[in-house]
Protein backbone atom coordinates (compact mmCIF):
# COMPACT_ATOMS: atom_id res chain seq x y z
CA UNK A 1 0.00 0.00 0.00
CA UNK A 2 1.04 3.37 -1.25
CA UNK A 3 1.38 6.28 1.27
CA UNK A 4 -0.92 8.48 -0.13
CA UNK A 5 -3.61 5.60 -1.44
CA UNK A 6 -3.35 4.59 2.44
CA UNK A 7 -3.87 8.13 3.87
CA UNK A 8 -7.36 8.46 0.99
CA UNK A 9 -8.74 5.50 1.81
CA UNK A 10 -8.62 5.72 6.13
CA UNK A 11 -9.65 9.53 5.49
CA UNK A 12 -12.56 8.54 3.23
CA UNK A 13 -13.76 5.65 5.79
CA UNK A 14 -13.30 7.85 8.65
CA UNK A 15 -15.87 10.37 7.16
CA UNK A 16 -17.99 8.09 5.77
CA UNK A 17 -18.34 6.97 9.38
CA UNK A 18 -19.07 10.26 10.79
CA UNK A 19 -21.31 11.30 7.56
CA UNK A 20 -23.76 8.36 9.17
CA UNK A 21 -23.38 8.85 12.74
CA UNK A 22 -23.14 12.39 13.39
CA UNK A 23 -25.03 13.98 9.82
CA UNK A 24 -25.09 17.51 10.52
CA UNK A 25 -21.36 17.44 10.96
CA UNK A 26 -21.07 17.03 6.98
CA UNK A 27 -23.70 19.03 6.09
CA UNK A 28 -21.51 21.99 5.10
CA UNK A 29 -19.33 19.31 2.99
CA UNK A 30 -21.48 18.57 0.29
CA UNK A 31 -21.16 20.24 -3.32
CA UNK A 32 -24.02 22.37 -3.47
CA UNK A 33 -23.70 24.05 -7.27
CA UNK A 34 -25.45 27.11 -6.51
CA UNK A 35 -23.15 27.74 -3.28
CA UNK A 36 -19.72 27.39 -5.31
CA UNK A 37 -18.89 30.35 -4.57
CA UNK A 38 -20.14 30.82 -0.78
CA UNK A 39 -18.79 27.69 -0.02
CA UNK A 40 -15.88 26.98 -2.29
CA UNK A 41 -14.06 24.67 0.26
CA UNK A 42 -16.90 22.11 -0.85
CA UNK A 43 -14.93 21.56 -4.49
CA UNK A 44 -12.70 19.73 -2.08
CA UNK A 45 -14.88 17.88 0.98
CA UNK A 46 -17.25 16.67 -1.46
CA UNK A 47 -15.08 13.59 -2.46
CA UNK A 48 -14.66 12.48 1.18
CA UNK A 49 -18.55 12.14 1.31
CA UNK A 50 -20.91 8.83 0.22
CA UNK A 51 -24.38 8.32 -0.72
CA UNK A 52 -23.84 4.35 0.92
CA UNK A 53 -22.14 2.07 1.61
CA UNK A 54 -22.09 0.20 -1.96
CA UNK A 55 -20.92 3.90 -3.26
CA UNK A 56 -18.15 4.40 -1.07
CA UNK A 57 -16.95 0.06 -1.17
CA UNK A 58 -16.67 0.60 -4.89
CA UNK A 59 -14.81 3.77 -4.68
CA UNK A 60 -12.28 2.20 -2.43
CA UNK A 61 -11.81 -0.91 -4.57
CA UNK A 62 -10.96 0.87 -7.35
CA UNK A 63 -8.47 3.13 -5.53
CA UNK A 64 -6.83 0.20 -3.81
CA UNK A 65 -6.64 -2.10 -6.63
CA UNK A 66 -5.68 1.55 -9.21
CA UNK A 67 -4.13 4.04 -7.13
CA UNK A 68 -0.74 2.32 -5.75
CA UNK A 69 1.13 1.15 -9.11
CA UNK A 70 -0.07 4.93 -10.08
CA UNK A 71 0.99 6.49 -6.59
CA UNK A 72 4.47 4.70 -7.27
CA UNK A 73 4.76 5.89 -11.09
CA UNK A 74 3.93 9.49 -10.74
CA UNK A 75 5.50 9.92 -7.14
CA UNK A 76 3.14 10.97 -4.22
CA UNK A 77 2.87 14.60 -4.64
CA UNK A 78 1.77 14.37 -8.77
CA UNK A 79 -0.37 11.73 -7.77
CA UNK A 80 -2.10 13.57 -5.05
CA UNK A 81 -2.37 16.45 -7.48
CA UNK A 82 -4.05 14.27 -9.83
CA UNK A 83 -6.48 12.86 -7.88
CA UNK A 84 -7.63 16.65 -6.39
CA UNK A 85 -7.39 17.80 -9.90
CA UNK A 86 -10.01 15.06 -11.18
CA UNK A 87 -12.01 15.66 -8.62
CA UNK A 88 -12.29 18.88 -8.31
CA UNK A 89 -12.83 19.61 -12.32
CA UNK A 90 -15.64 16.35 -11.77
CA UNK A 91 -17.36 19.49 -9.38
CA UNK A 92 -16.92 21.95 -11.88
CA UNK A 93 -18.56 20.11 -14.15
CA UNK A 94 -21.51 19.28 -12.35
CA UNK A 95 -22.64 23.11 -11.62
CA UNK A 96 -24.61 22.80 -14.66
CA UNK A 97 -26.85 19.93 -12.79
CA UNK A 98 -27.93 22.06 -9.90
CA UNK A 99 -28.19 18.96 -7.78
CA UNK A 100 -25.64 18.52 -4.50
CA UNK A 101 -22.98 15.70 -4.95
CA UNK A 102 -20.56 13.65 -2.68
CA UNK A 103 -18.10 10.60 -3.13
CA UNK A 104 -14.91 10.24 -4.73
CA UNK A 105 -15.92 9.02 -8.04
CA UNK A 106 -14.81 12.20 -10.23
CA UNK A 107 -11.37 11.38 -8.51
CA UNK A 108 -11.14 7.85 -8.51
CA UNK A 109 -12.02 8.04 -12.53
CA UNK A 110 -9.13 9.89 -13.34
CA UNK A 111 -6.94 7.72 -11.21
CA UNK A 112 -8.34 4.99 -13.22
CA UNK A 113 -7.34 6.65 -16.85
CA UNK A 114 -3.52 7.33 -15.52
CA UNK A 115 -3.67 3.21 -14.91
CA UNK A 116 -5.01 2.93 -18.26
CA UNK A 117 -2.56 5.25 -20.06
CA UNK A 118 0.57 3.79 -18.46
CA UNK A 119 -0.81 -0.05 -18.72
CA UNK A 120 -3.36 -0.36 -21.40
CA UNK A 121 -3.16 -3.69 -21.69
CA UNK A 122 -3.21 -4.74 -17.98
CA UNK A 123 -6.00 -7.30 -17.39
CA UNK A 124 -8.83 -5.83 -15.00
CA UNK A 125 -11.36 -8.83 -13.89
CA UNK A 126 -14.93 -7.20 -13.56
CA UNK A 127 -16.40 -8.22 -10.49
CA UNK A 128 -13.53 -11.04 -10.10
CA UNK A 129 -14.40 -12.93 -13.03
CA UNK A 130 -14.45 -10.78 -16.51
CA UNK A 131 -11.20 -10.03 -18.06
CA UNK A 132 -10.95 -6.49 -19.80
CA UNK A 133 -8.02 -4.85 -20.99
CA UNK A 134 -7.68 -1.06 -18.72
CA UNK A 135 -7.91 0.82 -21.94
CA UNK A 136 -11.46 -0.66 -22.74
CA UNK A 137 -12.43 -0.20 -19.14
CA UNK A 138 -11.74 3.23 -19.31
CA UNK A 139 -13.90 3.71 -22.68
CA UNK A 140 -16.92 1.81 -21.48
CA UNK A 141 -17.22 3.76 -18.15
CA UNK A 142 -16.89 6.94 -20.34
CA UNK A 143 -19.11 5.97 -23.21
CA UNK A 144 -21.93 5.22 -20.14
CA UNK A 145 -21.24 8.36 -18.43
CA UNK A 146 -22.33 10.55 -21.79
CA UNK A 147 -25.28 8.34 -22.57
CA UNK A 148 -26.02 8.90 -18.75
CA UNK A 149 -25.62 12.99 -18.99
CA UNK A 150 -27.19 12.68 -22.22
CA UNK A 151 -30.77 11.43 -20.15
CA UNK A 152 -30.16 7.94 -21.20
CA UNK A 153 -29.51 5.81 -17.87
CA UNK A 154 -30.16 5.92 -14.60
CA UNK A 155 -31.35 8.93 -12.51
CA UNK A 156 -29.31 10.03 -9.99
CA UNK A 157 -25.79 9.87 -10.94
CA UNK A 158 -23.51 12.10 -11.03
CA UNK A 159 -22.41 11.31 -14.55
CA UNK A 160 -21.01 14.76 -15.39
CA UNK A 161 -18.65 14.50 -12.34
CA UNK A 162 -17.55 10.89 -13.85
CA UNK A 163 -16.48 12.92 -17.07
CA UNK A 164 -15.47 15.93 -15.23
CA UNK A 165 -12.94 13.53 -13.41
CA UNK A 166 -11.83 12.06 -17.11
CA UNK A 167 -11.08 15.67 -18.34
CA UNK A 168 -9.38 17.06 -15.58
CA UNK A 169 -6.80 14.39 -15.53
CA UNK A 170 -6.10 13.85 -19.21
CA UNK A 171 -5.20 17.67 -18.97
CA UNK A 172 -2.77 17.18 -16.10
CA UNK A 173 -1.54 13.88 -17.55
CA UNK A 174 -1.24 16.01 -21.10
CA UNK A 175 0.73 18.40 -18.78
CA UNK A 176 3.21 16.04 -17.31
CA UNK A 177 4.12 14.86 -20.67
CA UNK A 178 4.77 18.05 -22.11
CA UNK A 179 6.66 19.12 -18.85
CA UNK A 180 8.93 15.78 -19.59
CA UNK A 181 9.27 16.55 -23.32
CA UNK A 182 11.09 19.59 -22.15
CA UNK A 183 13.00 18.48 -19.41
CA UNK A 184 14.16 15.71 -22.32
CA UNK A 185 15.07 18.89 -24.45
CA UNK A 186 16.99 20.18 -21.65
CA UNK A 187 18.82 16.72 -21.30
CA UNK A 188 19.73 16.77 -25.02
CA UNK A 189 21.34 20.18 -25.06
CA UNK A 190 23.14 19.43 -21.80
CA UNK A 191 24.65 16.09 -22.46
CA UNK A 192 26.92 15.70 -19.62
CA UNK A 193 26.09 13.33 -17.04
CA UNK A 194 27.39 12.37 -13.25
CA UNK A 195 27.29 8.88 -12.40
CA UNK A 196 27.05 10.06 -8.21
CA UNK A 197 23.61 8.47 -8.35
CA UNK A 198 24.52 4.95 -9.39
CA UNK A 199 24.65 4.46 -5.57
CA UNK A 200 21.46 5.55 -4.21
CA UNK A 201 19.46 3.38 -7.50
CA UNK A 202 21.47 0.18 -6.52
CA UNK A 203 19.36 0.61 -3.11
CA UNK A 204 16.39 0.15 -4.67
CA UNK A 205 14.04 -2.24 -2.99
CA UNK A 206 11.91 -4.52 -5.65
CA UNK A 207 9.83 -6.23 -2.83
CA UNK A 208 8.38 -3.00 -1.77
CA UNK A 209 7.52 -2.11 -5.54
CA UNK A 210 4.18 -3.09 -7.04
CA UNK A 211 4.09 -5.94 -9.73
CA UNK A 212 3.01 -3.70 -12.63
CA UNK A 213 6.36 -1.30 -11.70
CA UNK A 214 8.71 -4.02 -11.41
CA UNK A 215 9.09 -5.79 -14.95
CA UNK A 216 9.82 -1.64 -16.18
CA UNK A 217 12.05 -0.92 -13.23
CA UNK A 218 14.23 -4.59 -13.72
CA UNK A 219 14.62 -3.32 -17.29
CA UNK A 220 15.89 0.24 -16.17
CA UNK A 221 18.54 -1.23 -13.55
CA UNK A 222 19.58 -3.98 -16.37
CA UNK A 223 20.15 -1.11 -18.90
CA UNK A 224 22.01 0.68 -16.06
CA UNK A 225 24.07 -2.26 -15.51
CA UNK A 226 24.82 -2.99 -19.19
CA UNK A 227 25.08 0.65 -20.62
CA UNK A 228 25.88 3.02 -17.72
CA UNK A 229 23.80 5.78 -16.28
CA UNK A 230 24.64 7.78 -19.26
CA UNK A 231 22.03 5.39 -21.38
CA UNK A 232 19.04 6.67 -19.71
CA UNK A 233 16.01 8.84 -21.51
CA UNK A 234 14.69 11.65 -18.75
CA UNK A 235 11.55 9.75 -18.68
CA UNK A 236 13.73 6.89 -17.05
CA UNK A 237 15.50 8.93 -14.57
CA UNK A 238 12.26 10.29 -13.33
CA UNK A 239 10.41 6.85 -13.45
CA UNK A 240 13.15 5.05 -11.42
CA UNK A 241 13.73 8.13 -8.98
CA UNK A 242 10.47 7.78 -7.48
CA UNK A 243 11.31 4.41 -6.23
CA UNK A 244 14.79 5.18 -4.63
CA UNK A 245 14.81 5.83 -0.62
CA UNK A 246 14.39 9.36 0.34
CA UNK A 247 17.69 10.04 2.04
CA UNK A 248 19.34 8.88 -0.49
CA UNK A 249 17.77 10.78 -3.75
CA UNK A 250 19.70 13.30 -5.84
CA UNK A 251 18.78 15.93 -8.37
CA UNK A 252 19.06 13.37 -11.81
Amino acid sequence: MTPWVLRLLVANVLMFFVQYTAPGATSLLVFYPSEVLVHPWTLVTYMFLHGGFGHIFFNMLALYFFGPPVEQRLGGNRFITLYMISGIVGALFSIVLGFPIVGASGAIMGVSLAFAKFWPRQQVLIWGVLPIEARWLVVIYAAWDILGASGYGPRGIANLAHLGGLAGALLYLLYLDRRQGARRFKAAATPKVSDSSLGAWQKVDRNSIHAVNRDEVDRILDKINASGIASLTPQERQFLSNFVPPDDRKPA
